[in-house]
């Protein structure tokens, strides 16, 4: 086979189209200078510093420990530091893989580490207290920078100077070595955040040429089925090669004839190490070029092949910089201070990290029937984190990402499709469905993308049919009894009010688009189902209460434990207030807007004792302000209840006190995982002055902007404006508002008023308008 070579012709049309593709770089502004995707890097963010595009299937980042999933037989909790491979306080870098969750609270990925070293080869990772003993490397952060598309750090263990950028699905790598001889470039295919080594299920490695390896790798990890292709190919010939078997499942049987650990061109089993020597002169650059492929080593080798055709290094970055620019100025604000810029911008950077492409530039895909699928007219796309993203993420898609939007619809009526259980996806990646946390949460992105009108590229009503399907598979985490008995009862299913009320919330969503496509019998089923968050209230205590399969409410309860008693990442508190498509109807039921106003300003100023942060193992201490836990997301809507209240200036106060605890432009700026986004776009549309409370609504709640003025730059060519007369840090008040200058005497905005463009004034000031 013959190794890549560059075509002159080719690199020129390539480096035209980056004068052609970027309107912030047409316009002078570089917005990418304000993305530091550093930040969430420290304690609990879990984002990942590394290079990728918007939307990239390569997401191109540094590995700073080998964490293995259980200890002693148990499991591991530093294992959940990890979930984006990389700790801000770490000292050392293990290698670069290609694969990873952006601010998740689970862990998987981390696939094909590599890593270049100098001197005596070393095929062990070595430890953090003795990176000596292994190819890890210390590092600094005074050498390190991570930019969009872009990474760059020393490893000054072996004074290699390592550089990284990727396409959609190729990871661009560009070593620069100190001295001559003795290089080597390792692959870890043990590698991977879940379970260090162990989670494989099959490796395989083919020496094409002297410069081109393919490959494959088989997990079982949080995705039950994983498998993933790759296509490597280097800037220069090896001189030597080999591998390591820590399994020595190779040396079966016949292939006992060979000596397999050196220049042999095959190596498979299960946990595999192989490494590549190459000759060098000092300050010589090695590049390697990595694809992947959800089908095939040959879809991988034409995904690399289409995307990074040529080994201009500098010409890759420029065009993952001018893409990222692309999405950026979709929004130009003007913010008060650099620092609300740098917020802005890593929060727009964040939320367009996923979900993340899944299929080859042909289209090619492996589906969740583990068959290979083609995408006709659209962009299939993996890593659905619903219940996070449901909330803010998907409805800010549906304003500044339309088109991308209704591809992951798209996409998740391919996975029903070939789902044997007939269900839309609840957190599904790379072809497995994890069925990790609760709800059916597809249905509420379907419905708020079809009530918004972002309906292209398929049929309202079989998606319709797909969300009542899903709805109604009994088998499902307490579904039955939910629509037997109208609530899950916790003796039988545990978190049985988070279900309870999620459930409904979620029927309602049906409701709603059902009668928007005229399917009255649809509505009358599901809306008489949304009405069943009454069923789990106990007045007598005015919290939602678990209750047990006999009708009667648990005896023993306790509103601000968080284990136990009903609820998932939440107590009582902040669940009660989780009826978003009702909140009148909440209002009245929990006493009034006088006592629930009370019930509101208690949750954000009350002090938790010590015993409710030893039981949720510190996890979310910093996410919390009172008893309201931004670091997770039940109550994400909470600050915005004021307005259906007497006291709407209330939810000004707080929304720009939330802004300014828990996110800031630092490593440790997020009060919490990032959860694919959500707790970005929960930025995004709080410093713009509005925000989803109940997506499948076409309303949003207004709030107090954080911005002088701002943008949206919308698909259909349209522009809608936001400014904040009189803004200022002090200035949280809203006097009033008007909408293309006429007064807005509510306290929403319609998603019309926004995608028919125009401009939304707000005039600010230090008191509150009571």
């Amino acid at each position: 086979m013959v190794a890549l070579k560059t075509n002159s012709q080719r690199m020129r049309k390539f480096s035209l189209s980056l004068l052609l593709l970027s309107p912030a770089l047409a316009f002078g502004q570089d917005l990418v200078q304000y993305v530091k995707p550093i930040i969430g890097t420290a304690k609990m963010g879990h984002t990942y510093p590394g290079a990728t595009v918007p939307f990239g299937m390569v997401q191109l980042s540094p590995e700073t420990d080998t964490i293995p999933y259980e200890m002693n037989g148990r499991y591991n909790p530093d294992v959940y530091k990890y979930c984006a491979g990389y700790q801000y306080t770490d000292k050392t870098i293990v290698g670069f893989s290609h694969t990873h969750f952006s601010g998740t609270g689970h862990s998987d990925l981390g696939d094909f580490l590599i890593m270049p070293t100098t001197g005596p080869l070393q095929l062990n990772p070595g430890t953090a207290d003795h990176p000596e003993n292994g190819y890890r490397s210390r590092f600094s952060h005074e050498n390190e920078t991570a930019e969009a598309a872009y990474y760059k750090v020393k490893l000054d263990d072996h004074n290699i100077l390592a550089e990284l950028t990727a396409t959609n699905r190729v990871g661009f790598h560009q070593y620069t070595f100190p001295e001559a001889g003795n290089a080597h470039i390792i692959l870890d295919l043990m590698a991977g955040i879940y379970n260090y080594g162990n989670k494989n299920v099959w490796t395989f490695v083919r020496i094409e040429n002297d410069s081109l390896i393919t490959g494959y790798r088989q997990t079982a990890g949080w995705a039950r089925t994983r498998t993933v292709y790759f296509a490597m190919t280097f800037s220069k010939p090896f001189t030597k090669y080999g591998h390591q078997n820590y399994a020595n499942d190779v040396y079966k049987g016949f292939w006992r004839k060979f000596d397999q650990t050196e220049n042999f061109p095959e190596m498979a089993g299960r946990q595999i190490r192989a490494w590549f020597d190459f000759n060098t002169r000092p300050g010589e650059k090695i590049q390697v070029k990595f694809a992947l492929s959800p089908v095939s080593t040959a879809g991988a080798l034409n995904n690399l092949r289409t995307e990074a055709p040529d080994w201009d290094f500098d010409a890759v970055k420029k065009k993952g910089q001018a893409d990222w620019n692309k999405e950026l100025a979709k929004i130009r604000v003007n913010a008060l201070s650099n620092d609300d810029m740098v917020n802005f911008y890593t929060a727009m950077y964040h939320t367009f990290l996923g979900p993340t492409t899944y299929m080859d530039v042909d289209g090619g895909y492996r589906g969740l029937d583990q068959l290979n699928h083609s995408a006709e007219g659209f962009t299939n796309y993996t890593t659905f984190s619903l219940w996070d993203t449901y909330r803010a993420l998907h409805p800010f898609f549906n304003i500044i990402q339309p088109q991308r939007n209704a591809d992951m619809v798209r996409s998740m009526l391919e996975h029903y499709n070939q789902s044997v259980h007939k269900m839309l996806p609840v957190w599904s990646h790379y072809a497995n469905e994890n069925w990790c946390m609760i709800g059916y949460h597809s249905v509420s992105v379907i419905a708020d993308a079809i009530m918004k009108g972002n309906i292209n590229g398929y049929d309202a009503n079989k998606a319709l049919d797909a969300c009542a399907t899903t709805a109604r598979y009994r088998k499902y985490d307490g579904l039955g009894y939910y629509m037997d008995m109208g609530y899950v009862p916790e003796d039988k299913n545990s978190s049985s009010v988070s279900k309870t009320l999620e459930y409904a919330y979620d029927d309602w969503c049906i409701a709603q688009v059902a009668k928007k496509l005229g399917r009255n019998d649809l509505y009358e089923e599901f809306i008489k189902r949304s009405q069943n968050y009454r069923n789990v209230f106990d007045p007598s205590t005015g919290f939602m209460r678990p209750k047990l399969s006999d009708g009667t409410f648990r005896k023993e309860f306790d509103v601000l434990s968080t284990h136990g008693q009903g609820y998932i990442e939440g107590n009582a508190w902040n669940y009660s207030l989780y009826v978003p498509q009702y909140p009148a109807e909440m209002i009245a039921m929990m006493g009034g807007k006088k006592q629930f106003t009370g019930h509101l300003d208690s949750l954000f100023t009350m002090h938790l004792p010590d015993a409710f942060f030893a039981e949720t193992e510190d996890i979310t201490r910093e996410g919390i302000i009172g008893n309201y836990v931004h670091g997770n997301e039940p109550a994400h809507h909470a600050a915005y209840l004021y307005n259906w209240t007497d006291a709407p200036w209330k939810t000004q106060e707080r929304v720009r006190m939330i802004l300014e605890k828990m996110y800031k432009p630092a490593a440790d700026g997020l009060g919490g995982n990032d959860d694919c986004g959500q707790m970005s776009a929960w930025y995004i549309f709080t410093t713009l002055g509005f925000y989803p409370v109940c997506p499948g609504s076409t309303e949003y709640a207004l709030g107090s902007p954080a911005i002088r003025s701002a943008e949206l730059h919308l698909e259909n060519g349209k522009t809608f404006s936001v400014e904040a007369v009189n803004q200022g840090a002090k200035n949280v008040y809203v006097k009033k508002v008007e909408l293309n200058g006429k007064p807005l005497t509510g306290r929403f905005l319609t998603h019309a008023d926004i995608m028919n463009g125009g401009k939304i004034v707000f005039y600010m000031d230090r008191k509150p308008k009571k």
